[in-house]
């Protein structure tokens, strides 16, 4: 093999790298990765690839000729690398597409590690504040019983006169007891005055009953003397 066809060969296998790292294993659908390999999908007649290969081994055969053949070597020759300038520009562009999409998605998982790290960040500053509203919470309504407890202390009068209040009560107290114990006291001697009434009042009247029992007994007396003194006249 000539100088020229080795120098195409390796270019060849170049090229076959560069359609091993576009296509990297990566991809798992291998079906796939093959239809972008031969571009079967996006071209029309023959696979790109199996045009390529054709023309190297038109190419290659020639070469192997021992003839004086150089027009049509540097013609296959030329073909060859024509097609093989048109099968490497996808190629490269393949290339490119893969590392912009490994770059997207190196860039894709560092924002899904920020996104997933603020989320925990946000969930804990969630339940910090949660935390922070029934602290709040709890404040509020010691504030509001506070307030309430004030408001119905500032409606009391004021201690001064709520100790006058208290004196002046003390005193009608004091004055309503010594009323009730001079009432009762009274209430007691009337009580013993209207027994010992009533005792002289039955005393009277026994000694009225009696007296009048003395006085028709001496009218009687003195009745029945009168009539003895006239039946004795009567009788002189």
């Amino acid at each position: 093999m000539s100088v020229k066809a080795r120098r195409i060969s390796g270019r060849l296998e170049t090229v076959v790298t560069k359609v091993n790292y576009a296509f990297d294993p990566v991809d798992d659908d291998k079906i796939i990765r093959n239809r972008l390999l031969t571009r079967t999908t996006t071209t029309r007649g023959e696979p790109p690839l199996k045009k390529l290969q054709k023309k190297f081994t038109s190419f290659v055969l020639e070469v192997d000729k021992e003839e004086e053949n150089y027009n049509d070597c540097g013609r296959l020759a030329k073909a060859f690398l024509q097609e093989l300038s048109t099968f490497e520009i996808p190629l490269l562009k393949s290339q490119a597409v893969v590392e912009a999409n490994l770059r997207e998605k190196e860039s894709f998982n560092e924002v899904k590690d920020e996104t997933e790290r603020q989320i925990m960040q946000a969930k804990a500053e969630i339940e910090d504040l949660k935390k922070q509203l029934e602290e709040s919470k709890i404040d509020r309504q010691h504030k509001e019983e506070c307030e309430t407890i004030r408001k119905l202390i500032s409606a009391q009068p004021p201690r001064s006169e709520t100790e006058k209040v208290i004196y002046e009560l003390n005193k009608e107290i004091a004055e309503l007891e010594a009323e009730s114990t001079a009432s009762w006291r009274l209430l007691e001697l009337r009580k013993k005055q209207f027994a010992l009434l009533l005792h002289v009042v039955d005393e009277l009247q026994n000694t009225m009953e009696d007296e009048q029992k003395s006085l028709v007994d001496e009218i009687r007396t003195a009745l029945e003397d009168q009539r003895n003194i006239t039946e004795v006249m009567c009788v002189d």
